[in-house]
This record gives structure tokens, C-alpha cells and sequence, in this order.
């Protein structure tokens, strides 16, 4: 089974990233979680973005707060798809530097970018990227998609009351 890599760039970022540890495990994909830090462990960073598809990882989700290089620098480095999640962090412009650092990526270095703090919706998309080509993956998805619809539609009912 493939696996979905997710790296930050600090422990500091975890608690935004678990959301999307914890949806691919609920749709039982194998994750792997790392700290790699594209400014304080640059030697790190290109190993783990050169070799990570030769480690059977098929998707990367980069979590990065203040200047947000990670998910660009693994994009440029690897042939996988790299979702980025920009981190509202502590020194951040109310988080618009992360995102403006992983969304305006050049032509060429595509990265996939979420909403501020948007790990599940990270983990959620890579899911979807897996189904695409696993059925079982798939399946789970869309019961996944289901069960939001019927909770959407339960709340409505409940309105009404």
C-alpha cells in the first residue's frame, strides 16, 4: 500500500498537522511523519525529497508557518505531488506569508495548496489522489463524502424541529 508522507517545519506546527495524520489514518493509510526544516536542516530536506518515492511514499503534504519554504523546496525536488498547508505560526503576518509562500510557485514547481491551517483538507485530498488509482481508497472516500452529506442533512432536519 502506498504511503503518504507528512512533514513540517517545526514541532510547533503538529498540532495543525495532526488533523491530517488522523483523516488518513481513518481511511487506513499508512503516514509517515517527520520535522524537516528547510532552512535549519537543508541537508535533510534533500534526501528526504530526492528519495522519498523510492521509499514508497506516493503523496507529501508540507506543513509550514512564516516564510513556508518546505512545501515548494520538496516540490522542486521531488517527482511525487506535494500538497502544501500554510501554518498560521507565531511569527507570521496573520498567516498570508505562508500562504502567498506556497501558493505563488513558479511554472514548473506546482504544489497544491489548502486553506490556512487546512490539514484535514490536506489529508482529505491526498486520499483522493491515492483513490484514484486504489479502489479500496476510493470506497472510503466516498463513504467518507457520504456521511458528510448526511450529517449536512440531519443538522437541516434538526433545524426544522
Amino acid at each position: 500500500m502506498s504511503k503518504v508522507a507528512i512533514v513540517m517545519g517545526s514541532d510547533s506546527d503538529l498540532p495543525v498537522m495532526q488533523e491530517a495524520v488522523d483523516i488518513l489514518k481513518g481511511f487506513d493509510i499508512e503516514v509517515e511523519v517527520d520535522i524537516v526544516s528547510a532552512h535549519r536542516t537543508p541537508e535533510k530536506l534533500v534526501d528526504f525529497s530526492t528519495n522519498a518515492h523510492k521509499r514508497g511514499i506516493a503523496v507529501i503534504i508540507a506543513g509550514a508557518g512564516g516564510a513556508a519554504h518546505l512545501p515548494g523546496m520538496v516540490a522542486s525536488m521531488s517527482p511525487l505531488p506535494v500538497i502544501g498547508v500554510p501554518v498560521k505560526s507565531s511569527n507570521s503576518i496573520d498567516g498570508w506569508d505562508s500562504i502567498l509562500s506556497i501558493l505563488q510557485m513558479p511554472g514548473g514547481v506546482p504544489v497544491a495548496t489548502v486553506a490556512l491551517n487546512g490539514a484535514k483538507n490536506a489529508g482529505i485530498l491526498a486520499a483522493q489522489i491515492l483513490g484514484s488509482g486504489d479502489k479500496c481508497v476510493l470506497d472510503k472516500v466516498v463513504a467518507y463524502k457520504e456521511g458528510l452529506k448526511l450529517t449536512v442533512l440531519e443538522k437541516g432536519k434538526k433545524l426544522k424541529k
